[in-house]
């Protein structure tokens, strides 16, 4: 597959944006013409550039309002043709994009358009070149691809082709089964681009809000199924609009980039086999597709690591004491500390010249890594290594565990260990065992329910595609959760079995609970661990006994629960006494409460999920978020 990026996707000047796409592994790029324009060199000396980087000048773009305008604007328009050919040539592109028309003057007569558009095409074949026809979502006469396709059917010029966009035809909600009608070398480009689902006008959704395939809502698997079916042969691209990426470093953009295309194309070999396998055969592949690892097969979280120097592990170690975990065991080789309760296993590092050591110096106490069960943890680390991320060498003793990692954004670890043997025979190869486990008794702390990142806003969309891509978790709903000083955008991904899920959260003002601990803790850290318990009131009581604090509720909160839910009032006073919040869904119910943050902002949620609630409470996060406020003001 030849992949292709438009530089209207990356921050920065041409020659940084061009450098980023070459170093992602791009093939070509579509050239926006606005990067030309403020270019300080000659279409010559890009051409030159860009055959230095290896990358061919797939698309330039966009040539506006042409079809079905009266003469005198459609000769001048031709003019204009003319000159944006002499640059194509001399920069060596050989296909130009033709938006459909958003002027007032243009006329609604396809036999029109046609008949100016296949005079367009004659100027470029003379020159040997070619145009693309696209309809605009926002376009005045032409907005649909079928209405597109149909100009150009009408046209009948071998110069003249459609160009599909992903984000026009998902944006309208329109279908593109049809695309399969289209005959593929009519179709001269894709373009695609997904979005969150948003209620707003299309064409501010379009130049603000569209996101890399992966990081959306809209099916853009099935759109690119569609291309594929009509037999397309041409480049995948991204044309990608959005404020976000427009500031953020663009090296990173382009690997999110790549790992977008590189996960799509993946996911679309999958439906179309799906597709074909109850006849028996396999659809004929037209282009090579990315063919990588499967989607590992998740068992739950195995560790939790945390990064600490001696005084902070010690610290910690008290704090973890308390919630009711026990210090079973020391590493054999290292200052490292493994503590227990139910099957939540966290490992305090405080090892000098270690990762976690460096992870400590950078951002204090907190989480630098995380170990997921996995039934083939080799392939889990190769789908990542094919999916654009980092493997991640620990130095390790004779005999101690040779775990796979990879390094997630933000910098740190995900270890893949064997489901099989069990998880205690995988920590013995490292650890010593007290033998009796030495500590306090257990909580009834069971599992680790959820792990939540907070993340700055560039980082949001890379989490969701990472997750999704290299993890195999799938997103649930979108929310924004109301914090005293601003909004934070948060989302949960979990895996089909719900035995690994994460919360991602971000926020816009740099004043919320969610930005004040990135500015702690440096950026894309986990700022709260959630662990599920069978019986929260035995649990939260017995962590009180222990010393534990917990983030104090308004009363308030719970003087309202009962005109929002169907409660009794005797539950009702004893989530009070509690401090336990609750929410309530179709599927089941949610109780949960948090623990006061350590230094670095870091805290842990208990939960208690009853029948098949899957949420994570966001109804409650306003009341969380309000008393943290007043907490650490």
């Amino acid at each position: 597959m030849h992949r292709s990026i438009a530089t209207v996707s990356l921050s920065g000047t041409l020659r940084e944006k061009l450098n980023a796409i070459a170093a992602a592994g791009f093939d070509g790029f579509e050239l926006f013409e606005a990067d030309f324009i403020n270019f300080s060199g000659s279409a010559s000396e890009l051409g030159r550039i860009a055959a230095d980087l290896g990358l061919s000048i797939d698309l330039y773009q966009p040539f506006r309002d042409f079809e079905a305008m009266p003469e005198a604007q459609f000769r001048r328009s031709l003019d204009r043709a003319e000159r944006k050919f002499d640059l194509m040539q001399a920069m060596g592109a050989s296909l130009m994009l033709c938006c459909s028309n958003t002027s007032p003057l243009v006329k609604d007569d396809p036999a029109l358009a046609a008949e100016q558009l296949h005079a367009l095409a004659e100027r470029a074949a003379r020159r040997g070149l070619r145009v693309g026809y696209e309809a605009l979502a926002w376009g005045r006469a032409t907005s649909l691809y079928s209405q597109a396709w149909e100009i150009v059917r009408r046209a009948d010029h071998p110069s003249l082709g459609l160009i599909l966009d992903s984000f026009h035809t998902l944006s309208l909600k329109d279908d593109p089964a049809g695309i399969a009608q289209i005959p593929g070398e009519k179709i001269f480009f894709v373009q695609m681009a997904d979005a969150p689902l948003m209620a707003m006008d299309v064409l501010q959704w379009a130049r603000h809000h569209r996101s890399f395939p992966g990081q959306g809502d809209f099916d853009v698997v099935g759109f690119f199924a569609q291309a594929l079916r009509a037999g397309y042969r041409g480049p995948l691209s991204l044309e990608i609009f959005n404020d976000v990426f427009r500031e953020t470093p663009n090296r990173r953009t382009a690997v999110d980039a790549m790992r977008s295309l590189l996960w799509l194309e993946s996911q679309v070999r999958e439906r179309l086999a799906a597709a074909e396998e109850p006849r028996g055969r396999l659809p004929a592949p037209t282009v090579e597709l990315c063919e990588p690892p499967p989607a590992p097969q998740l068992g739950g979280m195995g560790f939790i690591e945390f990064a600490a120097d001696e005084a902070a592990a010690q610290a910690l170690g008290q704090r973890l004491q308390q919630l009711g975990f026990a210090r079973i065991g020391r590493h054999r080789s290292k200052a490292v500390t493994l503590y227990r309760q139910g099957q939540v296993h966290f490992i305090v590092n405080a090892q000098p010249d270690s990762f976690a050591r460096q992870r400590f110096e950078l951002h204090g106490t907190s989480v630098c890594a995380l170990g997921l069960l996995a039934q083939d943890p080799e392939g889990a680390a190769a789908r990542a290594t094919a999916m654009c991320s980092q493997r991640h060498d620990s130095p390790r003793g004779p005999g101690e565990s040779a775990l796979p990692a990879i390094v997630a954004p933000g910098g740190n670890l995900i270890h893949f260990l064997p489901q099989s043997p069990d998880i205690e025979s995988l920590l013995r190869a490292d650890f010593v065992f007290d033998e009796p486990a030495t500590g306090c008794e257990g909580h009834g702390l069971l599992s680790v329910d959820h792990v939540a990142l907070g993340l700055a806003v560039d980082q949001l969309d890379t989490w969701v595609l990472f997750s999704r891509a290299v993890l195999g978790l799938e997103p649930g709903e979108s929310l924004e959760l109301a914090d005293p000083f601003g909004l934070v955008r948060n989302r949960g991904l979990s895996n089909a079995e719900r035995t690994v899920r994460l919360v991602l959260n971000a926020s816009v003002s740099q004043r919320t609970q969610t930005a004040r601990t990135l500015s702690r803790t440096g950026g894309g850290a986990v700022h709260h661990i959630a662990l599920r318990c069978e019986d929260i009131f035995a649990t939260v009581q017995r962590m009180r006994d222990a010393g534990v604090g917990f983030v104090p509720i308004s009363g308030n909160y719970y003087d309202d629960l009962p005109t929002r839910m169907d409660l009794a009032p005797e539950f009702v006073a004893r989530l009070r006494a509690a401090g336990v919040l609750f929410d309530r869904s179709a599927e089941g119910d949610y109780l949960h409460i948090y623990t006061q943050s350590l230094e670095e902002g870091l805290f842990f949620e208990v939960v208690q999920r009853i029948g098949d609630y899957d949420a994570y409470g966001a109804a409650n996060a306003p009341a969380r978020l309000a008393a943290q406020a007043l907490q650490h003001p």
